[in-house]
């Protein structure tokens, strides 16, 4: 179960993933309902964040559809329904072909993973918010089939505590380091770049959960963000000198 799992049938994933397309009934139900999207570096909060939303507040994690067989993490095997839904191949490209995902993403060349409409709803019907974290692709394709959701990217408040918070989870050579830094700097520049993002700074924990509140449910001009896009350009020249 812990081996890396082979894609069966991943040009056809490649094939409709290339062009994918929402469908209609899946947009009727992103109309009616608000979705939270969170998009960050990583070691920037998101799980946490989260975590602490669904426990205090009326939201609800988004539990993702992927192909992969579960994985034993911390000791404990990964449970369908908890930690993902896992699906078979043939399973998710039905679903794919009838535009059920409201956005999925070939990973490594070995699974696809995505968020389904079927856990929307299910979401919904409880009385809570939908909300994930995504990287810079999954936002992008959130914001195409819901205009309005709510587009959170999550910052550190500086680089150097960035770095710190980075480096207190694992230990990492120069080149992960710089795959890190590669990475986090293309997140920054979708941040910055596209007008749907509504940029956050967790310095801590509450504040940071009660300033994602009010933008979800007063709109993004609930909040004056512009310290905090000031923060990410800091973070992001910061970032191009360590390059």
């Amino acid at each position: 179960m812990t081996n890396s799992p082979k894609l069966l049938h991943r040009e056809e994933f490649e094939k409709i993933l290339h062009d994918y397309k929402v469908s209609n009934r899946s947009r009727q139900v992103l109309s009616t309902t608000p979705f939270v999207a969170l998009s960050g570096l990583a070691g920037g909060g998101r799980n946490t964040i989260i975590r602490y939303m669904a426990e205090r507040m009326d939201y609800a994690f988004v539990i993702s559809d992927t192909t992969r067989p579960p994985k034993l993490r911390d000791g404990r095997m990964e449970e369908n329904g908890v930690d993902y839904y896992f699906r078979n191949e043939e399973e998710f490209l039905s679903e794919l072909k009838n535009g059920d995902f409201i956005e999925a993403e070939l990973i490594h060349n070995q699974q696809v993973s995505g968020t389904s409409i079927r856990e929307v709803e299910r979401i919904v019907s409880t009385g809570k918010i939908p909300v994930h974290d995504y990287e810079f692709g999954g936002t992008n394709a959130i914001a195409l089939a819901k205009p309005d959701a709510t587009i959170i990217g999550l910052l550190p408040p500086s680089y150097d505590e960035w770095i710190r918070r980075l480096s207190s989870r694992e230990t990492m050579s120069e080149v992960e380091l710089h795959n890190r830094l590669t990475t986090a700097e293309r997140v920054l520049d979708n941040m910055l770049s596209k007008p749907y993002f509504s940029l956050v700074v967790n310095d801590e924990i509450e504040t940071c959960a009660v300033t994602i509140d009010q933008i979800v449910k007063n709109g993004r001009d609930a909040i004056d963000t512009s310290a905090a896009r000031r923060t990410a350009q800091e973070i992001l020249e910061r970032l191009r000198k360590a390059l």
